[in-house]
């Protein structure tokens, strides 16, 4: 079994490798669809956290702006370095605050946000977003550019209908040392650095449970988002739990701290709602949930984490399902041979999905981009594709999960009708 030590410096020299190869092959454009313009991009930071028997120098490497390196130099230059090689690589998260009307809300998510008329290209919404965030500035002769992951087509996930297509582009950070982050309180929650270690780590794996019965008064009204809730239970999606070696925190929002008061008191009614709902944590400290990530972000880290090794991402995601087991029994049956069939289709690939979106992929589908430039692989592991993974592993699923839904509403509601039968049929007896 390697040490901490060890694996760090294994890390280092792979991710040296993956880094070079987004730079020399970035992958195509996805242009958005005539129904949907909306763009919006995010930025994956990177940093190496110095080990403290490996302490950088006090004038490390740091990129000339006026030099005319290229990309490639200034990458092996920088993973050159001792205090490189035996550091602990790490990536940026950000804690979105919680918002009304905002479907990310305290969701865990790269910094970014919606490209504006202004913004010259998809790479400059990463950065401007970042900057007004987070406050870090990654035109930065410290920030290096390193390349993009995949673009996707982020849909609805119980239809089709594109809301925007979302743009993922990577930095490293080559100083040991960071400025000074400036949350932005409207926006962001907290930061939080995690090592790659952490992530690609099988033991914080997890799963998210979201109560999605909502969508369904959309269609039939708050009467049929009451009676499906104890149907479907939760929906559960694929997660990591973030274990952060620094994290800082936007102490002005009121999630951060706030007073307890006679309204937000927990009372005997409260509690049976709570529980109806699938919440047992009233908490006001957000320290004290655990911090998760998943959906979206997820997909676009699983994108960067399956070339890493051991190369296991995708094999470690799931499709999403219910909490409910004749509900998930149902789905399982439906989806089996569409999930192999889909796998094969992969050579491997994953995006992910939340409890509103999914990142869409289709071999029929004028957005889908999944043929390996002249016909060879140029990535490592699972996906050998030039698009995401987990949309191609959910092509299709979402419209055999609704039917799932409505056969096990259907059978709930047969099996409670012949119950209630049953007994006036047997209290006839009794008084006849």
């Amino acid at each position: 079994m390697l040490h901490t030590s060890e694996f760090s410096t294994d890390l280092i020299s792979s991710l040296h490798e993956t880094l070079t190869d987004l730079n020399r092959h970035p992958y195509p454009h996805v242009p958005s669809p005539e129904s949907c313009k909306k763009r919006a991009s995010v930025a994956l930071v990177l940093r190496v956290r110095p080990d403290f028997n490996h302490w950088p120098p006090q004038s490390p490497f740091a990129p000339d702006p006026q030099a005319t390196a290229s990309p490639i130099e200034l990458i092996d230059r920088f993973f050159d370095q001792e205090w490189v090689r035996n550091g602990d690589p790490e990536i940026v998260f950000i804690k979105r605050a919680a918002r009304g009307g905002d479907r990310w809300s305290s969701h865990s998510a790269f910094p970014g946000g919606k490209r504006d008329p202004e913004d010259e290209n998809d790479k400059e919404v990463a950065i401007r977003e970042t900057s007004e965030e987070i406050g870090l500035d990654l035109k930065s002769p410290s920030a290096l550019y390193i390349g993009n992951l995949p673009e996707r087509v982020v849909s609805t996930s119980w239809g089709k209908v594109p809301i925007m297509v979302l743009c993922p582009f990577v930095f490293l950070w080559t100083q040991p040392d960071m400025p000074p982050l400036k949350l932005q309180p409207t926006e962001v929650a907290s930061t939080h650095w995690v090592p790659l270690r952490v992530l690609l780590s099988p033991s914080t794996r997890t799963f998210e449970y979201v109560d999605v019965s909502d969508r369904f008064a959309r269609r039939g009204g708050k009467i049929m988002k009451f009676f499906l809730r104890p149907v479907l239970g939760k929906m559960r999606f694929s997660a990591i739990r973030l274990l952060p070696s620094e994290t800082l925190r936007c102490t002005s929002t009121a999630e951060y701290f706030s007073q307890p008061t006679q309204s937000n008191q927990r009372s005997w009614g409260g509690w049976v709602y709570n529980l109806y709902k699938g919440n047992t944590d009233s908490s006001p400290l957000i320290g004290e949930k655990p911090l998760l990530l998943w959906g979206l972000t997820l997909g676009m880290l699983a994108d960067l984490l399956e070339q890493l090794p051991p190369h296991n991402a995708i094999e470690l995601w799931s499709h999403p399902t219910f909490t409910s087991p004749d509900v998930r029994w149902i789905v399982t049956l439906l989806t089996h041979s569409l999930k192999q069939r889909n796998v094969s289709r992969l050579g491997s690939n994953s995006t992910a999905v939340d409890s509103e979106t999914e990142a869409v992929a289709s071999g029929e589908d004028s957005w889908f981009v999944g043929e390996p430039a002249n016909g060879k692989p140029l990535r490592k592991g699972n996906n050998k594709t030039q698009t995401y993974a987990v949309g191609v592993m959910l092509d299709g699923y979402y419209d055999l999960m609704r039917k799932g839904v409505w056969i096990a509403a259907a059978g709930r509601l047969f099996a409670t009708v012949f119950f209630i039968a049953c007994i006036v049929r047997r209290f006839r007896r009794h008084t006849s």
